[in-house]
């Protein structure tokens, strides 16, 4: 596995509608594993492809420690409810963005190991997923916040007293 490193507001690629990836192959999951290991290093919740510079429709996400979901060519079936809070982008750094997400949704797509996999979330894990399935299409969190905060960044003593 290896660190891939992630592109950030201003990169026209994350402005780009991604491909679909077809079939899970051996290199897929290489991508995907890294997309794992680069979300960890940087502290996320979830990384699409488009945001380590690759233009195919797959994303990884991890809502609950040790709870990794892989989704390659995913769709959102079903979307109920609304809630509204504040999130975060590891492209979009040292800002915030308040922003009004479903609060359950139905989404499928392939999993790691290329089989059919449909998956129901509500709360925090759905907005992940709606995050990260938004970066398929080029639409970043900013484009659907009704406001925006500038963060700045803790260093590591700051963030273990907090």
């Amino acid at each position: 596995m290896a660190l891939r490193t992630i592109v950030t507001e201003g990169d026209p690629v994350l402005r780009k509608k991604c491909r679909p990836v077809g079939e899970v192959t051996d290199r897929i999951r290489m991508i995907l594993d890294d997309m794992v290991e680069t979300m960890r290093d940087a502290d996320g919740v979830g990384l699409a492809a488009p945001q380590v510079g690759i233009m195919r429709r797959m994303f990884v996400a991890e809502p609950e420690p040790d709870e990794v979901y892989y989704f390659v060519d995913p769709q959102i079936l079903s979307q109920e409810g609304e809630e509204e809070a504040d999130e975060g982008c590891l492209s979009v750094p040292e800002m915030v963005g308040t922003v009004v997400r479903p609060a359950k949704i139905v989404i499928t797509g392939l999993d790691r190991d290329g089989n059919e996999q449909t998956c129901t979330f509500e709360g925090f894990p759905a907005r992940v997923m709606c995050h990260e399935y938004d970066h398929l299409d080029g639409i970043l969190y900013p484009d659907r916040a009704t406001k925006m905060y500038h963060v700045e960044p803790q260093d590591e003593q700051e963030q273990e007293e907090a």
